[in-house]
């Protein structure tokens, strides 16, 4: 039963990752059919988080009026009718409203899964749930890439997605049962290594005031940033500044996603022989950081791809290191409510600081976009060390 509803939450993380990349894949295209400025695509990018925002600072309530398979299904099939309706927009307006439940489906879901798994499941299990969303998040432009190519539309692209999500939302449905038998077991079984006598929940908490939640809602906020510039803004990057084709543009992106997916593939079979998630997430800081730099030297354009390949590689470690490590760090009472913040500060993130870049890029250059995620990476690194200080501060008292 287990291993059954496991492939499930994978395939759900598929669905997650796969309109995540979309709109940056096709919005060179989109941009066009629209007659929108550039950094419209930014202001759609801050609707959708905001939804994400709203839905995951409400994961705790959610999951415990519908349970966790619930708040999944309904949140895969949210999405779907989010994608048809912008595969069907005749107007902007149209987009706005489609982009609504797409962020509220992909909040609750993101954090409902999270905590379920770090809760009943093993540590490489999460890499290899976040490496399956990279599945997903890379196929996605390279659906839309072949769409563009041999229909010459982005709409086939969007619409074709929704499909898949419906007939996962369908499968949700029948998987229902499974999760309140898997749960059970893992209580018999202490699956996990946390404190089996824990309350399953503590209403009232607050995050902020628990000590080292600070730092981590920091870090999570600029590794949003990253993730969500690079993924944005990439393509339209990649054609402006290195005169690439539109499709070749959206295919190259697709490079930082599918870095992503390995980079987490690679770390789920480290984590069967080693335990350390702080060292695993200092050394993907570092290579996410040698990445942005490759960004920012004048290279060919070869170069410029395996610059968000290795951007890619080294962010794969450090969301779901830090997700997986809540329950330890903060203990299992608190969990949930710290990953709806986690995931609520990551999709602020996601909100401010890539629309900031479109922003400032559609008065100056999209040029400045490696500079930015630079600069993301250097803040991200900074709040992870602050907490690992904090955190060997607090296990020497």
């Amino acid at each position: 039963m287990a291993m059954l509803l496991l492939i499930m939450i994978y395939l759900a993380f598929i669905s997650l990752g796969l309109p995540d990349s979309l709109l940056g894949a096709a919005w060179p295209v989109m941009q066009t059919d629209f007659a929108q400025p550039l950094e419209t695509a930014g202001l759609l990018y801050m609707i959708i988080a905001a939804g994400t925002i709203l839905s995951s600072l409400a994961s705790g309530w959610l999951n415990d009026k519908l349970g966790p398979g619930k708040v999944t299904w309904i949140s895969v099939t949210l999405t779907a009718l989010a994608l048809l309706g912008i595969g069907y927009s005749t107007s902007l307006a149209w987009l706005v409203i489609c982009a609504i439940p797409l962020g509220l489906g992909a909040g609750a879901i993101d954090a409902s899964l999270n905590n379920y798994v770090a809760l009943h499941y093993k540590a490489h299990h999460m890499h290899w749930l976040h490496c399956f969303w990279g599945v997903g998040a890379s196929i996605g432009p390279i659906m839309m890439s072949y769409y563009m190519v041999n229909q010459g539309s982005w709409r086939a692209g969007y619409v074709s997605i929704a499909y898949i999500q419906f007939s996962l939302a369908f499968l949700l449905v029948l998987a229902l049962p499974l999760w309140a038998i898997v749960s059970q077991k893992s209580k018999t079984e202490d699956w996990h290594t946390l404190n089996p006598d824990e309350p399953e929940r503590a209403y009232g908490v607050k995050p902020l005031k628990i000590r080292g939640v600070k730092y981590v809602l920091f870090t999570f906020f600029f590794y949003c940033g990253v993730e969500s510039t690079l993924g944005l803004w990439g393509s339209s990057y990649l054609v402006n500044s290195k005169g690439m084709s539109a499709v070749m543009a959206a295919q190259g992106v697709s490079f930082f996603y599918t870095g992503i997916m390995l980079g987490r593939l690679v770390t789920g079979f480290i984590l069967l022989k080693v335990s350390n998630h702080q060292l695993l997430i200092r050394i993907g800081q570092i290579t996410a950081l040698i990445g942005a730099m490759l960004l920012i030297l004048p290279l060919p354009v070869p170069m410029s791809l395996a610059g968000f390949t290795i951007v890619g590689l080294g962010l794969a470690p450090i969301y779901p290191c830090m997700i997986h490590e809540t329950p330890v760090r903060f203990g299992k009472t608190h969990s949930q409510s710290i990953i709806g913040y986690q995931m609520a500060v990551a999709y602020t993130g996601t909100t401010f600081l890539p629309p900031m870049l479109g922003l400032i890029a559609s008065y100056t250059s999209i040029g400045i976009f490696p500079y930015f995620a630079l600069a993301y990476v250097i803040a991200m690194l900074i709040g992870s060390e602050k907490l690992n200080e904090l955190m060997r501060n607090r296990t020497n008292e």
